[in-house]
């Protein structure tokens, strides 16, 4: 059998090939890197898939480039007269400004513990309109996510959110 070696790549050593994918329209699988995104994306389990980006909308999450050159993955909360309004599922300050340059693509799917989902499904529609909502209060319901899992999930069954967490594998069991 074949030894196969594993190695670690700079996002901006093969933006190229991303980019010329994508242009073409290709699909580009991304692993997750960082914490921005939980509890939906999480650093070393998950990944997206990644197309190009027509008529970007609110609830999408895109992939673009920062003016600085930092690529960042999150999701569009608002529009304004400057641009997109971006904010990671793990945050709660705004990033405004972000125009259809800066957009390289948007997340389709998303791949959790091999298991496929597309971003289209009615599980996922509901967790991102709701995380959306949210945003005023999400600092508060962050700091809640570092009790106890114990007391969380008692939260999120009184709430009525269980099912909806089990769904989306967030939770394991109610």
């Amino acid at each position: 059998m074949e030894k196969t070696h594993k190695k670690t790549v700079a996002l901006k050593e093969i933006y190229p090939i991303i980019k010329e994918k994508i242009d073409d329209g290709g699909v580009v699988k991304l692993p997750i890197t960082g914490n921005s995104m939980l509890p939906l994306l999480v650093w070393g389990r998950d990944t997206v898939d990644l197309v190009k980006c027509e008529n970007p909308k609110k609830g999408d999450i895109i992939f673009y480039l920062r003016d600085n050159g930092q690529f960042v993955l999150h999701r569009i909360v608002g529009v304004d007269e400057k641009g997109y309004i971006l904010c990671g599922d793990n945050q709660w300050n705004l990033e405004y400004g972000i125009q259809d340059r800066h957009i390289i693509a948007v997340v389709t799917s998303i791949t959790r513990k091999g298991k496929e989902f597309d971003v289209t499904k009615t599980s996922y529609k509901i967790y991102s309109k709701l995380w959306m909502k949210v945003l005023p209060i999400r600092k508060y319901i962050l700091a809640a996510t570092r009790m106890p899992k114990f007391y969380l999930k008692k939260i999120i069954v009184k709430l009525g959110l269980g099912k909806l967490f089990v769904k989306l594998g967030l939770i394991k069991k109610i």
